[in-house]
């Protein structure tokens, strides 16, 4: 399967991107917990060049918490500033304030001799579809300011939000690339959801996502499915069709109905705290 996803809306978010850069203090990347290196598009070093960056480490309660540490950390050692949320349980919002207060320490110390006082931090909050922009703005803002969906594509144009007296923020529509060098980059955002299913094998992601948990999290699906793992993964999906109830017309095994329940429970968490990628070595 060739993961490729670009339509035209993403080369126009881009290129307001580009053109508001330059009124901005500080740039917010949420990435995945799940995948912190695929969910990253590496169009933005360039964007962001000599801008402050903070990186938020989203949607962490569905990601292995040991690799979460492990993000941080290896953010950190790249010169980041880095916090780990979760935006549906509102934690990790204290210290996105913290940090961008400490980033934006130079910019506020210069507007104080500058006789400027209570001039916003303005920072711009950048992420690829779905990565949960919109639940994070307001969760942020305590109010709903943005559009939020469990799909890609729900912001559609820019808007400026005032999160308080110190803060406004500029949201941006997601955007990915437009050509994964590396398949595996495309089929974990994939996985995660990042990339419309219309245009996805589904069976062939679940295929691959099973692979990969019972190579890397051996009894997860055992846990979530009661079903005995097998180092086969079209075994494994044959059984958890057959203990779903996953039967098509003339009682064969509906696979692909049970490759699809399997992908939107690892969306939603329920499988089990799962992260796609290590940090590199």
């Amino acid at each position: 399967m060739n993961y490729q996803w670009y339509p035209g809306h993403m080369t126009k978010a881009k290129r307001m991107m580009e053109e508001n850069i330059k009124i901005i203090d500080i740039v917010i990347e949420l990435v995945d917990a799940r995948l912190p290196i695929s969910s990253r598009n590496p169009d933005l070093e360039e964007l962001a060049k000599g801008k402050s960056r903070l990186i938020v480490l989203n949607k962490t309660d569905m990601a292995d918490s040991d690799m979460n540490d492990e993000w941080e950390k290896y953010f950190n050692t790249k010169g980041y500033y880095v916090v780990q949320a979760d935006s549906r349980k509102k934690t990790g919002f204290t210290e996105v304030s913290n940090l961008i207060n400490q980033a934006c320490s130079e910019k506020i110390e210069r507007d104080r001799r500058r006789g400027i006082i209570n001039r916003p931090i303005r920072a711009m909050i950048v992420g690829i579809p779905n990565v949960g922009k919109s639940t994070f703005i307001n969760t942020y803002a305590g109010k709903a300011c943005a559009k939020t969906g469990n799909k890609p594509g729900v912001t559609k144009g820019k808007q400026w939000i005032r999160i308080n007296k110190k803060v406004e923020l500029l949201d941006t529509p997601g955007i990915l690339w437009p050509k994964f060098d590396d398949q595996n980059v495309g089929m974990r955002l994939a996985m995660v959801g990042a990339i419309r299913d219309e245009i996805l094998n589904i069976d062939e992601l679940a295929y691959e996502l099973i692979k990969y948990i019972h190579s890397i999290y051996n009894g997860m699906l055992h846990n979530r499915y009661k079903i005995e793992e097998s180092e086969d993964a079209l075994e494994t999906l044959n059984k958890i069709a057959e203990v779903r109830g996953c039967v098509s017309k003339g009682a064969e095994l509906d696979v692909s109905k049970a490759a699809a329940i399997i992908m939107e429970e690892f969306r939603n968490g329920k499988i089990g705290r799962i992260t796609l990628e290590k940090p590199p070595v």
